[in-house]
């Protein structure tokens, strides 16, 4: 995927969204029966439903159909209503991910000398502070 004249944070590709009507109305009863549950889990939880094994289960349901309700609603809208963009990204090299500098990507030469402090010092940091 390489676009000649494209350059980092360009839009590549932009469809608006279909808007369809018949998912507006979905999202609209969904959303209707979203608010029914909630009250019902409210309202269990006032009337103490949730002190009996029965009815614990019952609302642990209750609240699994909230959820699973409230994720229609969101795929529907992600779906039918956010339209759908491609945006440019510079691809970096694997050393960019570690944090190295570019002039260190290649390493550095050891020094021969200095080989016994460096071991010194990696064993004990405060050697020759």
């Amino acid at each position: 995927m390489s676009s000649s004249g494209s350059t980092y944070g360009d839009i590549h590709r932009y469809e608006p969204a279909r808007e369809n009507t018949a998912a507006a109305i979905a999202i609209v009863l969904l959303t209707v029966i979203e608010v029914v549950f909630v009250f019902l889990l409210v309202y269990g939880f006032m009337s103490g439903w949730g002190l009996s094994e029965f009815g614990n289960r019952f609302l642990g349901a209750v609240l699994a159909i909230i959820f699973m309700d409230l994720g229609f609603i969101l795929a529907l809208y992600r779906k039918e209503f956010l339209p759908d963009v491609m945006i440019v990204k510079k691809r970096r090299r694997k050393w960019e991910d570690l944090y190295i500098r570019e002039g260190d990507a290649d390493g550095k030469q050891v020094d021969t000398e200095d080989v016994w402090d460096t071991v010194k010092r990696a064993i004990y940091p405060y050697y020759k502070r």
